[in-house]
């Protein structure tokens, strides 16, 4: 008994006066990233301690920024003035992308996940204003047409009452590849858009139905050969617009006080969303007259089998075609052929080429100008 009481005495000894190994490690302070500078300037911070090279990757810019090595192991880069708006960035640590850990701000995407960092202007017409504000709704079906579970956001503009008798004109607003059905709300903030323009009498009170965008999800699998692959393309264009037509515009119309002729209802769309605008709008006139298309991409550019009973007469029907593209876009090219080949149609349409590349600040700015010409 007495070895037990002596071997446990030296034990809580032993134990009372060794160090505490936690004490000698001290934790580092946390990091502060993005810092948004009055100037417009902002300061990135990433604590990679064994990383031999880091980078930050901002929206619009062609090639990451590179950081650099300060105390504690922290890369740090300070931009000049961006003009306001809403970021993506990432960092690059030894050519793996990674997201800002000090950062909550994420943009949702099945791909491409990325931070965001926002720097405010008052004239923008995405920032948050005092006005009145619409409200966003979020449902959920199972596709008979593609098989799996789905989902599509509906934005009601302000005063929107389902007691009432009014109805209201629909736009079905489509997201670009490898984002999710919430792009347009969450990082394009269409709502916020469409209450500022409302609420300043430059767009006309309207629904907007955002749908997930894909036919075919087998598209979002790492070498699906989406876009390099015609079968697969096609595929996926071809169910998406049987979903719309067939699910998602009935659900809408059951359920929603909007007017159900063609004339109060428009699609558009950014990237893959500008092709299956174009393709589901051009090809279906008898749903659409108001079609716009934003930086298309992934179309066939064999123009006659895409569209093979388009010519003048739609011209007739159309109220309008706008098929906007950023002059910085790698696809300002195969939208510019787009828009030759329509002119040799006599198709009438609108050709809008803006600065910038295949970003949201490019996109943001299309649905802003589009929006306010609809349902005039």
């Amino acid at each position: 008994m007495k070895r037990i009481f002596s071997t446990l005495a030296l034990l809580f000894l032993a134990v009372t006066v060794a160090p505490p190994i936690a004490r000698s490690q001290t934790p580092s302070p946390p990091l502060v990233s993005p810092e948004v500078h009055p100037d417009n300037s902002v300061t990135f911070h990433f604590r990679a301690p064994n990383a031999k090279e880091v980078a930050v990757q901002i929206e619009g810019s062609a090639k990451p920024v590179p950081m650099q090595k300060g105390d504690q192991g922290v890369w740090s880069i300070t931009t000049d003035p961006l003009t306001p708006d809403y970021y993506g960035y990432s960092f690059v640590a030894d050519g793996v992308g990674l997201l800002d850990p000090s950062n909550y701000r994420v943009k949702p995407n099945f791909l491409y996940r990325a931070n965001e960092v926002h720097l405010p202007g008052p004239a923008l017409s995405w920032e948050i204003s005092d006005v009145p504000h619409g409200e966003i709704h979020h449902h959920f079906y199972k596709s008979a047409v593609v098989g799996d579970h789905r989902d599509f956001f509906v934005y009601t503009p302000p005063g929107y009452d389902p007691r009432s008798k009014q109805t209201y004109p629909v736009l079905y607003l489509l997201h670009g590849y490898s984002d999710d059905a919430s792009g347009w709300t969450a990082v394009g903030r269409a709502n916020v858009i469409l209450d500022n323009l409302i609420a300043q009498s430059k767009a006309k009170p309207m629904l907007v139905v955002m749908p997930l965008g894909y036919g075919e999800p087998k598209v979002l699998e790492p070498h699906s050969g989406v876009f390099h692959d015609p079968a697969i393309t096609q595929r996926n264009f071809d169910k998406f617009r049987e979903a719309l037509l067939t699910e998602v515009i009935p659900k809408v119309e059951a359920a929603y006080l909007v007017k159900k002729d063609r004339n109060s209802r428009a699609i558009a769309g950014l990237s893959m969303g500008g092709s299956e605008s174009l393709l589901t709008g051009l090809n279906t006139l008898e749903q659409f007259s108001w079609i716009g298309a934003f930086s298309s991409g992934g179309f066939n550019p064999e123009f006659d089998k895409e569209f093979p009973a388009l010519d003048a007469k739609i011209n007739q029907q159309l109220h309008l075609l706008w098929i906007a593209c950023g002059t910085d876009d790698q696809l300002i090219e195969n939208n510019r052929n787009l828009r030759a080949w329509l002119a040799s149609k006599s198709v009438k349409h609108a050709d809008i080429e803006t600065p910038g590349a295949h970003t949201w600040m490019v996109w943001r700015r299309n649905l802003t100008e589009f929006a306010a010409l609809l349902f005039r």
